[in-house]
């Protein structure tokens, strides 16, 4: 059931917004853009690299900014769903962590008069909030492998990131009793991060550990993409 209602959720995002996407990156090729949008999908979400939530962000924020060239790129990550291997899980998630800081890195370096907005949505939420994180500390039963967690971004990147967006964000709670540390965007990161979680949600509204409801699953469509993109238009 709840597949086939992202299924759905995704052909309709998709039909509104795929006649835009190709011409618009092609655009925003030609030199730095005003925009750059670095987004992470949630795990094993529709329409990869950039998810459907994504995909509706981008939409909604385009749609408020048409004067501006918007870039908008997905983090390269594998977004998996295979819990059970908890190791191999981190791995690749942490590998995911380092590929969206290496690019906010890269773009401030190279486009030091781009607005960075870093978003993500379930996982990609979570993923995209360690990135910007002071510190990411592992609890005590992973603290072996605390050397292979991401180091903070440099104090000097903060300025060029304007805007941070995160949809579904895994609660504390949640993230306790999957193992994970949880998750605490920087303090220079703060005042420009806006959260969203849709009533009911249980990923992101403080309960118990368990699969995702069908709210989880309706950010494209339930009016807050569109309140994200009102969020950043009024930071870039």
């Amino acid at each position: 059931m709840l597949k086939r209602t992202l299924a759905c959720v995704a052909l309709t995002v998709l039909a509104s917004v795929g006649v835009v996407c190709v011409p618009a990156q092609a655009a925003a090729a030609r030199g730095c853009p005003d925009v750059q949008v670095l987004f992470a999908r949630g795990t094993a979400e529709t329409a990869p690299p950039l998810g459907v939530t994504g995909i509706a962000f981008e939409r909604s924020l385009r749609a408020r900014e048409p004067g501006k060239s918007i870039r908008v790129e997905a983090v390269r990550y594998r977004a998996s769903s295979d819990f059970r291997d908890r190791l191999a899980f981190a791995h690749t998630f942490i590998d995911g962590v380092k590929a969206l800081q290496g690019r906010v890195k890269q773009i401030a370096a190279a486009c030091p008069s781009t607005d960075i907005v870093v978003g993500g949505y379930s996982q990609g939420a979570a993923l995209a909030a360690y990135a910007l994180s002071d510190a990411v500390t592992l609890p005590p039963s992973y603290a072996k492998y605390q050397r292979y967690a991401p180091k903070p971004l440099p104090a000097a990147i903060a300025p060029h990131v304007k805007a941070v967006v995160l949809f579904g964000p895994p609660s504390d709670r949640f993230l306790r009793d999957a193992g994970a540390p949880v998750m605490r965007v920087g303090r220079a990161y703060r005042g420009k991060t806006a959260r969203y979680c849709a009533g009911g949600d249980t990923i992101c509204n403080g309960a118990r550990l368990g699969g995702p409801n069908l709210l989880h699953l309706l950010y494209p469509v339930n009016g807050m993409t569109d309140a994200a993109a009102a969020y950043v238009a009024r930071r870039v």
